[in-house]
């Protein structure tokens, strides 16, 4: 039997470094490991699961982007990023999200519609499958464009999810390449203050990327 190896996996590691990088210090001590994906090292204080949405009928189109091969550098395009992308099978971030590596695919391929994604996380962490913690939050990947209304109709419904629930979220994270959006799920916040838009520049998704690659998979 294969066992996993934590601290390993691209997009937790992308995961960590973009938490870092763009909303401080609260999540400068996170440690990779499962139920859920990254922890407070003390493994009670704060719990986030990272997992992945796309739109139906997106892989057909996907899977005409597996091989990138036979892509070449573009004006002003760094030319490591993409030896990195060919090498690594990943491109997450990179070129606005247009390329997605061999390896990469894989990884999206169990990819659900974002409201069935939250559904499926809503009803895990209600009923303790990710253990005990003060503090759960959710880190959700697209790798479509999400408007900032994307994201307040995925706060609404997450928040219509759990009225009811003893257990749930607090925190809400969209990864959406350009765009991140942190979103606060806590009782008695008004809904227009509940989302805060991020702006990921090309130079952060780059670092990002090649950060995380240092971590990636030992499938690479």
């Amino acid at each position: 039997m294969a066992y996993r190896k934590y601290d390993t996996c691209f997009f937790e590691r992308y995961a960590i470094l973009q938490l870092r990088s763009l909303l401080g210090h609260k999540f400068d001590c996170l440690v990779n490991r499962d139920r859920p994906d990254l922890q407070s090292p003390d493994g009670k204080t704060l719990g986030i699961e990272v997992t992945r949405a796309m739109e139906s009928g997106r892989m057909a189109a996907l899977k005409m982007l597996k091989d990138i091969s036979g892509i070449s550098a573009t004006e002003g395009e760094s030319g490591s990023d993409l030896a990195a992308m060919q090498s690594s099978g990943y491109g997450y971030g990179l070129r606005e999200g247009t390329y997605i590596g061999g390896i990469e695919l894989g990884y999206w391929t169990g990819a659900r519609p974002m409201k069935e994604i939250i559904s499926n996380k809503v009803e895990k962490v209600s009923s303790g499958f990710y253990g005990d913690f003060s503090e759960f939050g959710l880190f959700v990947f697209s790798n479509d464009p999400l408007s900032l209304e994307n994201a307040y109709s995925a706060v609404r419904y997450i928040l219509e999810l759990q009225k009811t629930l003893d257990v749930g979220y607090s925190r809400l994270y969209i990864s959406a390449v350009q765009d991140f959006y942190a979103c606060n799920l806590e009782d008695g916040l008004a809904m227009e203050f509940r989302v805060s838009p991020y702006t990921v520049t090309e130079g952060q998704r780059r670092e990002f990327f090649l950060s995380a690659l240092d971590y990636r998979c030992d499938e690479i």
